[in-house]
């Protein structure tokens, strides 16, 4: 599972409320409606830039406080591909998964907004082709790029009519 696009450079401690405000989660369950406000605390113009594929690169402790599957999601409608950060919630990390969201833990403090990056979920491997650098990242168990490779929990289960993890 080979991903491509370009880096939004953000820092430590993005919790949810940056990711999709209060004040939009709870007005909707649209999900392309949540993706045109998706980070817009931290950069008002990230849903106008991001395209399909794109990263979100974050710190330390991405995605921590409430543990709402509407943060992952919103994400996913947005475009990106998969966050990278240097740690993550865990509620975060586990909605994500479940949700059909690539995550990836690595050293982030080597990439920078616009980089173009490369990752190999499979083989464990981010190459940032920008800066002509590779990073190593904590490589995701099979059964978990079984799940990401379905579109998430509920439509792994829905292909299976079981948890088929094997």
């Amino acid at each position: 599972m080979e991903l491509r696009g370009r880096a939004h450079k953000f820092g430590d401690d993005v919790n949810t409320d940056y990711i999709i405000s209060g004040k939009y989660k709870f007005k909707t369950l649209d999900m392309k409606e949540l993706a045109k406000h998706v980070m817009e605390d931290l950069d008002p113009e990230f849903a106008n830039k991001v395209q399909p594929g794109d990263f979100v690169v974050a710190g330390r402790n991405f995605g921590c406080g409430s543990s709402r599957e509407q943060a992952p999601l919103a994400l996913l409608n947005a475009g990106v591909s998969a966050v990278l950060a240097s740690s993550f919630a865990r509620i975060f990390y586990r909605n994500a998964i479940n949700t059909g969201l690539a995550v990836v833990e690595c050293d982030t403090s080597g990439i920078e907004s616009g980089d173009e990056l490369l990752v190999d979920l499979e083989k464990g491997v981010l190459r940032n082709l920008t800066r002509e650098k590779e990073i190593a990242i904590k490589p995701l168990p099979p059964f978990m790029l079984k799940v990401l490779a379905d579109g998430g929990l509920v439509a792994h289960f829905r292909k299976y009519g079981t948890f088929n993890l094997d």
